[in-house]
């Protein structure tokens, strides 16, 4: 697809850090009377490790197109990290950005808790198994080792 821009502002080229080109303009075209009619960001990023040019269209034009292009090529890393901690850590939903960080930080410092646990105990399981017994006897009084003990006895 070939974009076609105007009231084009072309940025500084930074081929050391991989960019490319780096401009900012609102779209024309077919798609110009809908919402991309605002201020676009338009990037392309050489990765040198791979030897792949990236393409980058986003409308956050805040941010200096290096970090933009970071941002986009590590995503896959970040959506990983989500994937996880909606796995692991029981977090279902992400409400304001203050929630969000509160429930991480808990989410994580109870895993962390449940793998030290796992270790001073010599738990055989694997962290995820201990989170689950621990999370299905929660209100019990039963210690966490005769839990465990009791368990793999059976």
């Amino acid at each position: 697809m070939d974009l076609q821009f105007k009231d084009t502002i072309l940025n500084e080229v930074n081929e050391r850090n991989g960019i490319l080109c780096n401009q900012i303009g609102k779209l024309t075209g077919y798609l110009h009377i809908s919402k991309l009619s605002r201020l676009h960001l338009y990037a392309i990023y050489y990765d040198k490790e791979t030897t792949i040019s990236f393409v980058y269209l986003t409308n956050n034009i805040e941010l200096a197109s290096e970090q933009e292009t970071l941002l986009y090529t590590n995503r896959w890393q970040v959506e990983l990290i989500c994937i996880w901690i909606k796995q692991h850590l029981k977090i279902k939903s992400f409400y304001t950005e203050n929630a969000v960080t509160i429930k991480i930080y808990c989410a994580i410092i109870s895993y962390y808790l449940v793998a030290i646990i796992e270790k001073d105990l010599m738990i055989k399981r694997s962290t995820y198994e201990v989170l689950q017994v621990l999370g299905i006897s929660l209100l019990d009084k039963t210690s966490i080792l005769e839990l465990f003990y009791n368990a793999e006895k059976k």
